[in-house]
């Protein structure tokens, strides 16, 4: 829940301060670039923090090397955080958020059917979190249909 929370109050703050004059968060999609930024960078600390055992056991077990998935996607998170900062490969990073979204999706789902925990409490049910998901991959979408169609070709 707490990534929905992040990419919400922030893309909400940001339009806010773009509506209040900052110039460089007039446009929706830029403030939904650094909310998504935002919420990728916190999913992603998790993947060296406390909560990296829960997630090694979220994967699901027909995949091998959960230790090395589970660095790999924090890896890829963090890279897809920062170039979306980047006007130019934002839309590119955007895509490649989202297929990172449905790669991992399967995790969840593992999750949730296992009954396993994520910070001390149960993960969120698939249901709620399968429409999360989908609010992160529009989320995402929208960014790469919205960031290609601001950036001039060079």
């Amino acid at each position: 829940m707490a990534p929905l929370l992040v990419l919400s109050i922030s893309f909400a703050l940001l339009l806010v301060l773009g509506r209040l004059g900052v110039k460089h968060l007039a446009s929706w999609v830029t403030c939904l670039r650094y909310a998504l930024a935002a919420m990728f960078l916190l999913t992603a600390s998790a993947h060296w923090g406390s909560r990296r055992a829960e997630l090694v056991a979220m994967v699901p077990p027909a995949l091998p090397y959960p230790e090395i998935l589970v660095t790999a996607t924090g890896v890829l998170e963090v890279a897809g955080a920062v170039a979306l900062l980047v006007p130019r490969l934002a839309p590119w990073a955007a895509m490649g958020l989202t297929l990172l979204l449905v790669a991992i999706f399967p995790a969840n789902v593992h999750a949730a059917r296992a009954g396993l925990t994520l910070g001390g409490s149960p993960v969120t049910p698939l249901v709620p979190r399968t429409l999360m998901q989908v609010v992160f991959i529009a989320a995402t979408v929208a960014v790469a249909i919205g960031a290609r169609r601001r950036t001039p070709n060079p």
